[in-house]
C-alpha cells in the first residue's frame, strides 16, 4: 500500500505538460482544485473527466502510474459511497426495505462526492508528478513574492514545503525498508485487533522517527556546507518564462472555468 502512494514524486518527461512554467501550473491546478466544487451535473463531470484524461494523456505519464494515487483512499471513497447511498434522504425511492431506503438523491450525491475525491486527487498528482522538486519551489516562491513587502519569510515557507514534499517518497520507501526488517524479526503488523496493531506499531515508528530526524540533520549540515544562508542574495539557474504554450493551457482552462461556472449558475442548461 505504501507503494501507490504518489504525492510527492517526480515523473522524469519532456511533454507539454512537463515544459509549461511552473507558476501557471500552480494556478491552474488552483483554479481546478476551485472548479471540482462546482461540478452538479453529468455533463460538467463527463467535461471534466475528458479535460482531465486529456492532461494526463499530454503528460505522457503512465496512466497505471497516475491510478495507483487513488489505491490508498480507495477505503475513503467506498465509505464515502455508501454513506451518503445510504443516510442522504431523497423524494425518489429507488429501493427500499426494513430500515434500508435508497432514494436517486442519495445516489447521485454520492456519486458526485466520489468522483470529485477522485478529480482532487488525479488533477494534485498530476502537478508534482509533472513538476520537478526545484521548479515547485521556485514557482511558489515567485507566487508568492508580494508577500516579502510585509517581511514575510516567503523562500524559508517555499523551501520547507518543497522539501517536506520532496522527502514523502523518500520516507515511504524507508519505512517499507523497516518493516521488511521488523517482519524478519518477528513482528507482526496484519493480524490482531485495533490496539494490538497500534502497539505493534511501536518497532516501526522508533526507528522511522530516529531516521526522519538523522536525515534532516544531514540534510542541515549539505546545506550549510554549501553555504546556504536563506534567499536573500540567491540567483538561479534557470530563470521562469513564460511561453506559448502557457497561454494555451491558460485559455483551455479558462473556457472549462467558463463552462462549469455557467452551468452552476444555471445559465447553460444541461
Amino acid at each position: 500500500m505504501l507503494k501507490d502512494v504518489t504525492l510527492g514524486q517526480y515523473y522524469p518527461g519532456d511533454s507539454f505538460v512537463h515544459r509549461l512554467d511552473p507558476r501557471i501550473k500552480i494556478i491552474l491546478t488552483l483554479i481546478y482544485i476551485i472548479l471540482v466544487f462546482f461540478v452538479t451535473s453529468y455533463w460538467c463531470c463527463l467535461v471534466l473527466a475528458l479535460f482531465l484524461a486529456l492532461s494526463v494523456i499530454m503528460s505522457k505519464v503512465k496512466l497505471r502510474f497516475v491510478l495507483r494515487s487513488l489505491r490508498p483512499i480507495i477505503f475513503i471513497l467506498v465509505l464515502t459511497f455508501v454513506l451518503n447511498i445510504f443516510f442522504v434522504q431523497g423524494k425518489t425511492v429507488l429501493f427500499e426495505w426494513w430500515k434500508i431506503r435508497i432514494t436517486l438523491e442519495g445516489l447521485e450525491q454520492a456519486l458526485f462526492l466520489t468522483l470529485r475525491l477522485i478529480f482532487l486527487i488525479t488533477g494534485t498528482t498530476l502537478l508534482t508528478l509533472t513538476t520537478s522538486p526545484l521548479a515547485l519551489t521556485d514557482g511558489l516562491e515567485r507566487l508568492m513574492k508580494p508577500l516579502k513587502y510585509i517581511k514575510f519569510p516567503v523562500h524559508a515557507l517555499a523551501m520547507m514545503m518543497t522539501i517536506a514534499l520532496r522527502f514523502i517518497p523518500t520516507l515511504l520507501e524507508e519505512t517499507q525498508k523497516i518493516m521488511k526488517a521488523q517482519s524478519a524479526r518477528g513482528a507482526d503488523f496484519e493480524s490482531g485487533n485495533v490496539f494490538r496493531r497500534t502497539k505493534n506499531m511501536v518497532p516501526l515508528l522508533v526507528p522511522l522517527f530516529i531516521s526522519a530526524f538523522r536525515r534532516a540533520d544531514e540534510l542541515a549540515l549539505a546545506m550549510e556546507s554549501r553555504c546556504y544562508q536563506g534567499g536573500e542574495g540567491r540567483t538561479r539557474m534557470k530563470i521562469l518564462h513564460l511561453h506559448i504554450s502557457d497561454l494555451t493551457a491558460s485559455l483551455a482552462v479558462a473556457a472549462l472555468s467558463a463552462f462549469i461556472i455557467l452551468s452552476y449558475a444555471k445559465v447553460i442548461p444541461v
